[in-house]
């Protein structure tokens, strides 16, 4: 289901990044990706994951291509999903320490993401280097060349790129300048993203990830800064990488993920999970309605219950979610109410200010229901109440019995 927009009033300002019929930044709702975990050699296999990742919601799938073999065969893939009909969803390579992969990818595929850590640095060794300011200049001469030359193919192929930096990578080169700090992470981004403003290449995503909440939120924020201060509005990716897997892995994203969309940052995510790539995106879904940017399913807005609790909560949560389940399945208009219940009058109806529709303990076996903050009926026997709750909702939705 298309995820309704809920407010984008505070929203970073972005410009719009093409990558195939998908379109990221801007006034676009918040896109949600996952990346595959087999071999890219194993067409059927990226086929079959792929699949899953777009038939539980995803908009774009990111493959690994360690070598030319597999950029390749991400031909391969690429055509077995247009023969399933899943030719709209652009494909994203991922590609680290070689940049003559990202140049192959990049004829083949919609996006490609490179790693400033290691696209032109040698591979880090963790050793305390020391450039001179000459020194330096060169390495940065030499970046600037081939970053060009893999932008022209990009630019040849309509094919967009991700500039993905990762905490745990960062050359040996920024470490010798700025160390192990956000303002290190973020001048790694800065440097490749200076060329893409002089050459008018335009199609980029930036990410800063690490596997640290506190060390993404701040470098991302402070990302911000810099490219606002440069005059730069690129679009951003973000996640928090290595999360883990379980309720680990979805605490740590939706914290760090979920602190930034607060603050209107961000335009596409993706959750880190180590577990099967179609279980990101639920998680990716229920952030976005957790931090109030998209809405994907009905939300329940209920009290903890306690002593003055008038029924009981815990059932009574599970009746009414299944009674709008079940309308759900032929009104999807169900899906984007926020429905409150409340075990007294002390929650309800100002703890539940939020919701379209609340049930609200009365008295001892009785239950009132409201619409917004107005109670329409009061007082009703509580073993009624949640088939009168579904029935106003549908009268009010204007649904035919």
């Amino acid at each position: 289901m298309e995820g309704v927009v809920i407010s984008t009033n505070m929203r970073r300002k972005t410009h719009e990044v093409r990558i195939g019929k998908l379109r990221i930044g801007g006034e676009n709702r918040v896109a949600v990706q996952s990346m595959t975990t087999c071999s890219t050699l194993d067409t059927k296999g990226c086929i079959a994951q792929a699949i899953r990742i777009i038939e539980a919601g995803g908009q774009l799938v990111r493959l690994t291509t360690q070598g030319t073999r597999e950029a390749e065969n991400l031909r391969n893939i690429k055509a077995g999903l247009i023969e399933r009909g899943y030719g709209d969803i652009p494909l994203c390579a991922d590609v680290h320490f070689n940049p003559n992969v990202a140049d192959v990818a990049a004829t083949i595929v919609e996006k490609v993401r490179i790693n400033p850590g290691n696209y032109v640095d040698p591979a880090r060794q963790f050793k305390a280097l020391e450039y001179t300011d000459e020194e330096y200049r060169q390495e940065l001469e030499r970046l600037d060349e081939r970053f060009c030359r893999f932008l022209s193919i990009c630019r040849e192929h309509g094919t967009a790129i991700r500039i993905g930096v990762n905490h745990g990578s960062l050359s040996d080169r920024i470490m010798s300048r700025y160390g192990d700090t956000p303002a290190g992470i973020v001048e790694s981004c800065m440097e490749f993203l200076r060329i893409c403003e002089r050459e008018k290449f335009r199609d980029v995503v930036v990410s800063i990830k690490a596997s640290n909440t506190v060390i993404m939120v701040e470098s991302v924020r402070l990302l911000c800064k810099e490219m606002e201060k440069e005059g730069m509005d690129y679009p951003l990716h973000l996640g928090v990488t290595e999360a883990g897997e379980g309720e680990d892995g979805r605490l740590k994203s939706a914290v760090g993920i979920g602190a930034l969309l607060i603050d209107g940052i961000g335009d596409t995510i993706r959750v880190s999970l180590s577990e099967e790539p179609e279980c990101e995106i639920p998680v990716a879904q229920s952030i976005l309605q957790a931090a109030r940017v998209q809405m994907h399913k009905t939300e329940y807005i209920s009290c903890p219950g306690c002593g003055r609790t008038l029924y009981d909560l815990q059932d009574t949560i599970r009746r009414i979610k299944a009674a709008v389940e079940e309308k759900a399945k032929t009104d999807q208009r169900y899906k984007t109410l926020k429905i409150g219940i409340m075990g007294c009058i002390v929650n309800g109806p100002g703890e539940m200010a939020d919701a379209d529709y609340g049930y609200v303990g009365a008295a001892r076996g009785k239950v009132s229901l409201y619409k917004n903050k107005e109670c329409i009926e009061k007082n009703i026997p509580e073993e009624e109440a949640v088939e009168r709750l579904i029935q106003f909702i549908d009268k009010d939705l204007g649904v035919s019995s």
